[in-house]
């Protein structure tokens, strides 16, 4: 009986160390500040430890703090990296780990690579760590690491060399990305945060669209030209020699799926005089029809009629209205462009929708108001203000599937002719 006790009593305490083997322990953060916050929230780090080795990764993936270290390796080092850190300053939840990915380095370029890595591996991981800490007030944003492998030649000699992804993303914009279904609401919040591939930045489209498309496409190209046969694929499982015996957590599937062929880019909008005089003309009797059935609610500037326009390569319908304001003009400006959207133009959208459902010749919806700080302002100050959604930011804040601010982050916003970025509940409590 003594020997059956002492085994069970081994069996829970490796349970209880697997349970906890994601998260650093407090006693080895130096910080106090941050050693007294990995404490606290001992719990819920634990949950979104198991949480992450839930998800299931195309390629082998392991939490761990020492990054670029082979897959032998791994599988018996420890898998502890969850912890709270700083970066610039602030407080992130900080997580690191290996992904035994390795991506061709003639096929893809470094953003590419950023881009696979994130959508496959730090996207599930901000997943399943935001919700849980979405209301944690000490928490500023969220730093994660990973490292991938890219597979080249020196010479005629194959190699393989570790490359380093690190993402941060503050609290807020980490909530729109994860909580968000439209990419350009996504896209948004992601070009608020900072992405480096070896400490280098980079960009990431979620569209596949941007700089990675067009140098894939140069690559191939240049491939082609040079009579090279294509690579049996642009990404691979690093050779680990992984021993027999039951695989650790996380089991991972690693089966490379078919590749999709990639969907040919749009072609680039025609924004010539002629193009928006064409489309004015064509689209002028349902603009004045909206002019004339909307003009009391969105007060429309008489001698400024809707007008085709061309902004950021793309065409817009630009509205100029009048906003006026109860707010006393002494108010910050960025206060008054939050009040003129939460109180004019946001109602505006949907009724304005409704004379362009299924548009497909221009990108979007222009509203440039002047906003009036006070209807008795004997100074008469006023304020100019551009607001640029396009078209799938509308039809999300139409749907109700996007918050006001979400359709702000995913536009272009200018004050007094200069882009500027708002947040509303921030500009409004001033």
């Amino acid at each position: 009986m003594f020997r059956n006790s002492v085994l069970a009593c081994g069996v829970v305490l490796l349970a209880l160390s697997t349970l906890h083997s994601q998260v650093v322990s407090p006693a080895e953060i130096k910080d106090t500040e941050l050693s007294a916050l990995q404490l606290q929230y001992t719990d819920d780090l634990t949950l979104a430890g198991k949480d992450i080795l839930r998800l299931k990764f195309q390629y082998p993936f392991y939490l761990s703090r020492k990054l670029d270290i082979d897959l032998q390796e791994q599988e018996r080092a420890e898998q502890r990296s969850i912890q709270f850190n700083r970066y610039n300053g602030e407080t992130v939840l900080a997580i690191t780990g290996n992904y035994y990915a390795a991506y061709s380095g003639d096929k893809l370029t470094p953003d590419q690579r950023a881009r696979a890595t994130f959508l496959d591996v730090v996207m599930p991981i901000l997943k399943a760590a935001v919700p849980r800490f979405q209301s944690n007030s000490h928490i500023q944003g969220y730093a994660i690491e990973v490292s991938h492998h890219v597979m080249g030649r020196v010479m005629t000699v194959s190699m393989e060399r570790p490359e380093n992804l690190m993402v941060f993303i503050p609290q807020g914009d980490a909530i729109r990305l994860v909580g968000s279904q439209d990419d350009n609401v996504k896209q948004a919040a992601l070009l608020k945060g900072q992405v480096f591939l070896n400490a280098q930045p980079v960009t990431i489209w979620f569209s596949g669209e941007g700089p990675q498309l067009a140098a894939n496409t140069s690559a191939r190209k240049r491939a082609s030209e040079a009579g090279d046969p294509p690579a049996k694929a642009s990404v691979e499982m690093v050779n680990g020699g992984a021993t027999e015996g039951p695989s650790p957590e996380p089991v991972p599937a690693v089966k490379a799926p078919s590749p999709k062929p990639a969907a040919p880019p749009a072609p680039p909008r025609d924004t010539s005089p002629q193009a928006l005089s064409s489309l004015q003309a064509a689209d002028q009797p349902i603009v004045d029809q909206m002019v004339k059935e909307l003009d009391a609610q969105a007060h429309f500037v008489a001698y400024a009629k809707p007008t085709f326009v061309a902004f950021r390569e793309g065409i817009y319908l630009e509205l100029s209205i009048n906003t006026v304001l109860s707010e006393s003009a002494a108010a910050s400006r960025y206060k008054l462009t939050a009040l003129a959207f939460d109180d004019h133009i946001a109602h505006l959208v949907r009724p304005v929708l409704t004379y362009f459902k299924g548009e497909q010749n221009f990108d979007g919806i222009g509203f440039s108001t002047t906003i009036h700080a006070s209807a008795k302002s004997a100074s008469g100050s006023s304020q100019a203000v551009e607001f640029y959604f396009p078209f799938s930011a509308l039809r999300c804040y139409e749907k109700y599937d996007c918050t006001g601010q979400q359709l702000i982050d995913a536009g272009t916003l200018l004050v007094n002719g200069e882009r500027v970025g708002l947040d509303l509940q921030t500009a409004e409590a001033r």
